[in-house]
């Protein structure tokens, strides 16, 4: 009862709190509308809202929604409670992102004007933190996942103001400030918040669910396929410009669910990769190309790209995931750390490399739309390429300062519930026709 009046009472809060900010604050975009988009809101930085975004924002919105929450189905004792928890998170973190994200980028005379492109933004934040929650599923409560979606806002939003607005970094599909950003983050809670006891139990209930039916992890990757390219592009060319990021992406992906049949027989007793697997490789396909997709990585270097990236993804679960566990005492439960973490620094990676190579006999007009400060001049390209590179160690001091500081917060004993009631805290949204939740 205690547990769920302070959830009930932290909702009511935070609501009434966004609310208030949203009367004082916020305000229509006037963008939308041709020559009324005042000078200082910069409207140029952004895509208008346009019958060319909506439909973006819609892809984007969608693949929040119902690709996220499916992921963290695949549990079998966090699965249903997990699913509507995302909900939870995605309904709260959307709001506070438009408020945190409006104060650095569409803050103009005391007013926040949002539009679709602000929607987007304010998605793109709730997939890191999203990203993070896999992490820690099952071993924090729904109250303290509100509250890291409320300190992981902010801290993404830092990321991403100076990655993106700061040093100029191209990241349109966001290898950087969602999957590497939300990945350890997440992975640093959950160091913090490492439980002993539980180890052995979540040791066997992984070895469980290796065996179940997975629906959920079917419709997810099936939603993955269907809406991630454009998810991934939703903040790149505009107009008629050729979107190498969609085609990209699919490469990308293709190749990886290729390697993990390839690579899932050797490793595991099974002929056929369970679907977690496929999706866990659909994952690490289209991380990969967050950064490099809109760069000129070529059809078959985006089919390199994801095979090779779809090896590494189960070879990191086979060998890597054991030594987190025992080694670095990170409990990993959806293991964001090879589905987001590494894909998204080996895209960094990429996109750095392949920054080297832009030159405008290369991408004519499009230099402008991908490096925008090297088609003006005023930046070389190994200038620009060194931004990239140094985005990848900023970006992971801030996950992991940021993800200390937040599980230090959540470990608060007046936060936590003890291990008994742990599966308790973690299905209060499961609900049941028959009561059998």
């Amino acid at each position: 009862a205690a547990s769920r009046l302070r959830l009930s009472g932290l909702c009511f809060l935070l609501q009434i709190l966004n609310i208030l900010l949203f009367a004082v604050f916020v305000r229509y975009s006037p963008e939308g509308s041709p020559g009324q988009c005042p000078w200082q809101l910069n409207c140029s930085r952004r895509i208008q809202d346009s019958a060319f975004q909506q439909p973006r924002f819609q892809d984007a919105h969608i693949q929040v929604l119902l690709s996220f929450g499916l992921l963290v189905a695949f549990l079998g004792r966090y699965g249903s409670g997990g699913a509507a928890i995302s909900i939870l998170i995605i309904a709260f973190a959307i709001q506070w992102a438009l408020l945190i994200q409006g104060m650095l980028h569409f803050f103009l005379n005391g007013k926040i004007y949002v539009g679709a492109q602000s929607m987007v933004s304010a998605d793109f934040c709730t997939a890191a933190v999203l990203v993070s929650t896999g992490a820690v599923l099952g071993r924090v409560n729904p109250v303290q996942m509100l509250l890291l979606a409320l300190l992981e806002v902010i801290l993404c939003t830092l990321n991403e103001y100076i990655l993106l607005s700061l040093m100029g970094v191209s990241d349109h599909g966001r290898s950087l400030t969602v999957h590497t950003f939300g990945a350890y983050f997440g992975l640093m809670v959950s160091r913090v918040l490492y439980q002993p006891h539980k180890d052995k139990r979540k040791r066997e209930e992984q070895q469980h669910m290796e065996h179940q039916t997975d629906f959920f992890a079917v419709a997810g990757t099936i939603y993955l396929w269907i809406f991630w390219p454009s998810f991934t592009s939703t903040t790149t060319v505009q107009d008629n410009a050729e979107n190498w990021a969609v085609l990209n992406t699919y490469f990308s992906l293709v190749a990886s669910t290729v390697a993990t049949f390839i690579l899932s027989p050797v490793l595991y007793e099974e002929s056929t990769p369970q679907m977690v697997q496929i999706q866990d490789a659909t994952l690490a396909g289209v991380a990969m190309m967050g950064m490099a997709g809109e760069m000129l990585v070529t059809p078959f270097g985006a089919l390199i790209a994801g095979f090779l990236v779809g090896l590494i993804s189960p070879l990191g679960f086979r060998f890597f995931t054991p030594v987190l566990r025992s080694r670095l005492k990170i409990q990993d439960t959806c293991g964001v750390h090879n589905t987001h973490g590494l894909p998204g620094i080996l895209g960094a990676l990429l996109g750095t490399l392949l920054t080297l190579l832009a030159t405008a006999d290369t991408y004519g007009d499009r230099l402008e739309l991908v490096f925008p400060l090297v088609a003006q001049g005023s930046r070389t390209v190994t200038y620009q390429a060194l931004m990239q590179l140094s985005a990848l160690p900023l970006t992971l001091l801030l996950a992991v300062l940021g993800g200390w500081l937040t599980g230090k917060v959540l470990k608060i004993k007046l936060l936590r519930c003890s291990p008994d009631a742990q599966p308790m805290e973690n299905t209060v949204f499961c609900e049941v026709k028959l009561g059998n939740c």
